[in-house]
């Protein structure tokens, strides 16, 4: 989060600066973990197309990729999709800005409804399968006016990643109960 500053002159002037420069710097997260009983490379697979966003989406979100199938996941991969929230549609243009195969990625809103959106997905091999973490560093658009709906967005948000959570476990566990 910025660094939020207010300091009085000698003659009794306004805020430093460095608060108003800083203010809009309002940044919110949102983590989520899920242990899958899987293999790392059927989980990075998975995670690795781009079409199975579609699997783990609530379908009231109206969710669509824009770019020509198949997509190659790469560091600077661009991805556009279309999206409903709140009732708008809104297209979302993502760029991959990491890419660590079996390790993590990272997708960041170029064009979309947030004034930031940076999406890291990470993946770690525990003793009962694999460790998915997503973490979302997000910021509303107008501020300050756009802050009044934060706990919409949050309440949006979290049913939005518990559907997903929910969706990832059923496919993992499809899958496991289908292994011979």
């Amino acid at each position: 989060m910025g660094e939020l500053t207010s300091q009085n002159t000698a003659a009794g002037q306004g805020k430093n600066q460095k608060l108003i420069d800083n203010i809009n710097l309002i940044d919110h997260f949102l983590t989520r973990e899920i242990l899958v009983p899987a293999d790392m490379r059927k989980v990075f697979e998975f995670f690795s197309n781009a079409q199975n966003l579609e699997l783990i989406t609530p379908k009231e979100l109206n969710f669509k990729i824009l770019s020509p199938i198949p997509i190659e996941m790469k560091n600077g991969t661009l991805i556009d999709y279309r999206i409903r929230l709140f009732g708008i549609s809104f297209n979302w243009k993502t760029l991959i800005s990491a890419w660590e195969p079996e390790r993590r990625f990272v997708d960041e809103q170029l064009k979309g409804p947030y004034s930031k959106w940076i999406h890291t997905h990470s993946f770690e091999t525990k003793e009962d399968g694999i460790m998915i973490k997503d973490e979302v560093r997000y910021r509303l658009p107008f501020f300050p006016l756009g802050e009044l709906m934060f706990l919409a967005v949050r309440h949006q948000l979290n049913r939005i990643f518990d559907y997903r959570t929910t969706r990832i476990k059923e496919i993992f566990q499809e899958a496991n109960q289908k292994k011979p």
